[in-house]
């Protein structure tokens, strides 16, 4: 197998992207980009993953098109997945809405970034669209993982509807070492905030220190 190359508009920064774990996701977000390949097979291992040459000195996002960390995937899978890893001198990205799940393994690379995605604080918007665990759970893990020494990001992307405050708070806890904010690329029809609104948020954020990494999409918002 080959190494793909990083491909549309998530992370300028990231090089490369590979996928062990592939097939349906579990948290089956509404908007998430694989809905656009139609109805996907059950969540699966491919196998053929571990005859790629990962190479050096790139910057690879592991398991973008699923979440690696969701609870319906084997231990056996992630520990496999990061031990070949190893054999490679790159930088890692994985993100995950179920950071929890890190605290209770032993797999942490030389060079590997953690990231989830906190899209607002208002978790009874996101119970409509996702079965992803709760924002709140999701900083607290993140919070945790960075006290441990993990470099760690946030991504607000796509972000839906916040309230200022707490919604600055969640992300201030989880102590990031940098945010990307986004808005919904695909136009779901999800409940979004205005431009002043998000505008607002980074102005705050940076305020107290945190790098932003803003798209281009957030350009559309009104």
């Amino acid at each position: 197998m080959s190494l793909n190359l990083s491909k549309g508009n998530m992370y300028d920064w990231v090089t490369h992207t590979w996928n062990t774990v592939k097939g349906k996701c579990n948290h089956d977000c509404q908007y998430c980009y694989m809905k656009t390949w139609g109805d996907l097979r059950a969540t699966r291992f491919d196998e053929k993953e571990f005859r790629t040459d990962l190479g050096n000195g790139n910057t690879i996002f592991v398991g973008n098109s699923n979440d690696m960390f969701a609870d319906n995937i084997p231990s056996e899978w992630i520990e496999r997945t990061i031990e070949y890893c190893r054999k490679f001198d790159n930088t890692y990205v994985f993100q995950t809405k179920d950071p929890g799940r890190l605290l209770r393994m032993s797999i942490q690379l030389p060079k590997m970034m953690i990231g989830t995605t906190i899209e607002t604080n208002q978790q009874d918007l996101l119970n409509k669209i996702s079965k992803a665990p709760p924002v709140v759970a999701r900083s607290a893990a993140m919070s945790e993982l960075h006290s441990r020494g993990w470099r760690t990001f946030i991504t607000i992307e796509p972000i839906m509807m916040f309230d200022l405050d707490p919604f600055a708070e969640l992300i201030l806890q989880a102590s990031p070492d940098f945010v990307n904010i986004g808005a919904d690329s695909k136009q779901h029809g999800l409940v979004e905030p205005k431009k002043t609104e998000v505008d607002l948020l980074i102005q705050y954020l940076v305020s107290k220190g945190i790098s932003i990494r803003k798209k281009e999409n957030l350009g559309r918002l009104s």
